[in-house]
């Protein structure tokens, strides 16, 4: 699955002025998280010569949101946004580098450079309009009004009713393109199928866009329910084929639409992107298995680690939010006292007492959260069983993060034990978890390529709807 943290938003607090014009100009940092991503400071004057800050990560489309805390004292900046629980301190260190920290949970060195202008990157399979189909922007709610839903709808020109889908994010926060690293799939997707004759609704996750709502103690049950909620909103739509409503889900989208299609006997088809289909916990080891081959790790320090990983996993599934991370801490001491320094080092970063705490602290952080806990325990084949919708499974060969020849046998051995009569199980050969034609096929590749979507993936969509449609 991919992995993305909770990333900074734009900010925006305006601020009295007194010995802050160092900080004037553009200012960009790069946060690995899994992938590097890009995050732009701005701060300027406004007329009346007070502060404006704003902070954007042009990588995942992440813009417009508040600032709760913005303070500047000296040479020393503090943000805080209380809506994704996360915080940056920085000092400027000279009148081009603020080194800091950003934290949401663990604190992690993030230092900014003053740059003149933010690269734009080239995406040119991106939509742009005018569009030969009719494209509104929409709100919507759930039933109790507790959360809005930001999105889009597509719809062809002509006299209706039109198959219909709804488009179903990975993981991470994302907005209805599930933009990532200035890649906007689900725009390009909605774009080809409507063309194609079908209408397509795609949503902002919570906290994204218009979309509002809890992320933190969320789990993917809770999100498959906003899925339901965008589904109802579909149905209710004159111009839609009730007979012929479908969900696209790609990676954790594919793990929601198994959980809606399982429950609802009015879903027509179900296509499946790069979805998990063993166990969550094996997906996962699988998945850190094949980065650290990818990234050349000799078997040794891999067939060292993984058993390791796993042990980590188990114990955290199992331990209360109280003992997690004495139980982690107990396991990673043991662990790195049988193992060879030189093991422990490549694989965890661990070489001393404080690198030992740090690494506990980021895991148990990461994998200790209620989305990933509900994640690790989920087994796919329970509700693949239950559909009896139309079902496409589609990988690439090449996915590092859902691992496509285990994840497929998977998917096929539960649909032939269950109630679909209709499936297709198929791996596209060169393409990675993206659907992009890659070269190294590495995560930190995502960036460097310029197409969003191979043709190949998006014509074995296109085809397969129109034959069972």
């Amino acid at each position: 699955m991919v992995k993305k943290i909770i990333l900074l938003p734009l900010l925006a607090m305006i601020l009295s002025t007194q010995a802050q014009t160092p900080f004037l100009g553009l200012w960009e940092g790069k946060m690995n998280a899994g992938v590097e991503l890009r995050m732009i400071f701005h701060f300027s004057q406004d007329a009346s010569k007070n502060l404006i800050a704003k902070m954007d990560c042009p990588d995942q489309g992440i813009k417009d949101v508040q600032a709760s805390t913005f303070l500047i004292k000296d040479d020393s900046i503090y943000l805080e946004i209380s809506q994704f629980q996360l915080k940056y301190s920085g000092r400027l260190t000279s009148d081009s580098v603020i080194t800091g920290l950003f934290q949401q949970g663990i604190p992690l060195p993030l230092n900014f450079k003053r740059i003149d202008k933010v690269a734009q990157l080239k995406r040119p399979q991106t939509p742009v309009g005018p569009f030969p189909y009719i494209v509104e922007e929409l709100v919507y709610s759930n039933i109790d009004k507790t959360i809005n839903y930001g999105a889009t709808i597509t719809i062809p020109n002509g006299r209706g009713p039109f198959p219909a889908v709804l488009l179903l994010t990975g993981s991470g926060q994302q907005n209805r393109d599930e933009e990532v690293m200035g890649h906007k799939p689900f725009a390009v997707i909605a774009d080809r199928l409507t063309r194609h004759g079908f209408i397509v609704l795609r949503v902002d996750d919570r906290g994204m866009g218009k979309t509002t709502g809890d992320v933190f103690s969320a789990t993917t049950r809770d999100f498959a329910n906003d899925a339901i909620v965008s589904l109802n909103y579909l149905k209710n739509r004159n111009e839609v084929d009730k007979n012929k409503i479908g969900l696209i889900g790609h990676s954790e989208g594919g793990m929601i639409a198994q959980i809606v299609a399982a429950e609802r006997k009015d879903i027509y088809f179900v296509i499946m992107l790069a979805a998990p289909g063993e166990n969550n916990m094996k997906l996962m080891s699988d998945q850190n298995e094949a980065i650290l081959t990818k990234s050349g790790m000799p078997k040794e320090y891999i067939d060292a680690y993984i058993p390791f990983y796993n042990q980590m996993l188990s114990t955290i599934i199992l331990a209360d939010e109280a003992s997690q991370m004495d139980s982690v801490k107990k396991l990673v001491d043991k662990w790195v006292a049988n193992t060879p320094a030189r093991i422990v080092m490549a694989t965890t970063g661990i070489k001393d007492e404080i690198t030992e705490t740090n690494f506990v602290n980021q895991f148990v952080g990461q994998v200790g959260r209620p989305w990933f806990k509900y994640f690790l325990q989920y087994d796919p084949s329970v509700n693949m069983k239950k559909i009896s919708a139309s079902m496409l499974a589609l990988n690439g060969s090449k996915d590092i993060q859902v691992v496509s020849k285990s994840n497929l046998m998977a998917i096929e051995a539960a649909l032939k034990n269950g109630k679909s009569k209709r499936y297709l199980v198929k791996e596209l050969a060169g393409l990675n978890h993206l659907f992009q034609e890659c070269h190294t096929c590495t995560v930190n590749e995502y960036t460097k390529l310029e197409q969003t979507i191979s043709p190949v993936l998006l014509n074995a969509i296109t085809d397969w709807m129109k034959e069972i449609l």
